[in-house]
């Protein structure tokens, strides 16, 4: 179960990036859900209920912590909408934008689910009901939202980050070496994350207590290998916790996406009944 430095360090920033930045998102609502110093991170929202507490899902883009566009999941956002949801589309510190390291990415998608909870009221959602996805490196935020400890600062520190749902789409969820890595890339790592890579590591830290977790991913995927996905499963699974991994042959990493083909289709129909054995969807 080795990831070579090229796939992990080369690739990554290079996918997911396509779309505006920011976004121009027709129907949604945007508002600002945490300040660093100068730096304004803006939300953006469907799906707002009036009445009655709606089932949520924060998505976070993908980019190797480096670009991309909260844009990348409007259409599973729209989909989710129309099925009774509520949306939000998170934006993110990234190191070409904002010159951060990983530790930053994800104290930001923290901050990004304690806004969502500490709203929920006003937004129309329930509170015990909010999911957590993302593709990528915004599959590794979303996760680490989940399992990851610390990293909490900004407002609502109160509130739980913690997602009650994880939707996964070719997550990066192993970034340690000594299990699914070459040693060799642990400098490396080390240099990219901003910290140590066994904190920045989802793998490194499931517990049985990790929410329920559905995860797409491609078998032919050379950036994020399949085996890596496969060893979270099967620790989470050893765990007690409840983790579903879809495979998909001859998929590379991005296949997912809308506009990709006809896998667009197959894994928001798997997501929908995902979240309708959860009791979030209609």
């Amino acid at each position: 179960m080795k990831i070579t430095r090229r796939a992990l360090l080369g690739s990554l920033p290079l996918l997911a990036q396509t779309g505006n930045y920011p976004p121009n998102l027709p129907g949604f609502e945007k508002e600002l859900y945490r300040r660093v110093g100068e730096v304004e991170l803006k939300i953006w929202i469907l799906g707002r209920s009036e009445g009655e507490a709606r089932p949520a899902a924060v998505f976070f883009f993908g980019g190797g912590w480096t670009g991309g566009t909260p844009g990348q999941f409007q259409k599973q956002a729209e989909l989710l909408v129309s099925r009774g949801m509520v949306v939000l589309l998170a934006d993110y510190r990234v190191k070409s934008r904002h010159n951060v390291d990983v530790p930053a990415c994800v104290a930001d998608a923290k901050a990004a689910m304690r806004w969502t909870r500490a709203n929920a009221q006003r937004l129309g959602i329930d509170p015990q009901r909010i999911a957590a996805g993302g593709g990528s490196a915004g599959g590794h935020l979303a996760a680490a939202t989940a399992v990851l400890p610390g990293l909490e600062d900004g407002d609502n520190l109160k509130v739980s980050s913690k997602p009650n749902a994880l939707l996964l789409f070719n997550p990066v969820l192993v970034l340690a070496a000594g299990e699914s890595l070459d040693p060799g890339l642990s400098k490396a790592l080390t240099e990219r994350l901003g910290g140590d890579p066994k904190a920045m590591s989802p793998f490194h830290h499931l517990t049985r207590n990790a929410p329920p977790t559905i995860i797409f991913h491609g078998k032919a995927d050379t950036t994020v290998p399949y085996r890596t996905v496969g060893a979270y499963q099967q620790k989470a699974v050893s765990l007690g916790a409840k983790c579903i991994l879809e495979g998909y042959e001859g998929q590379i990493h991005g296949f997912f996406n809308y506009g990709r083909g006809e896998y667009y289709a197959k894994t928001t129909e798997r997501m929908v009944e995902f979240l309708r054995s959860l009791g979030y969807v209609k």
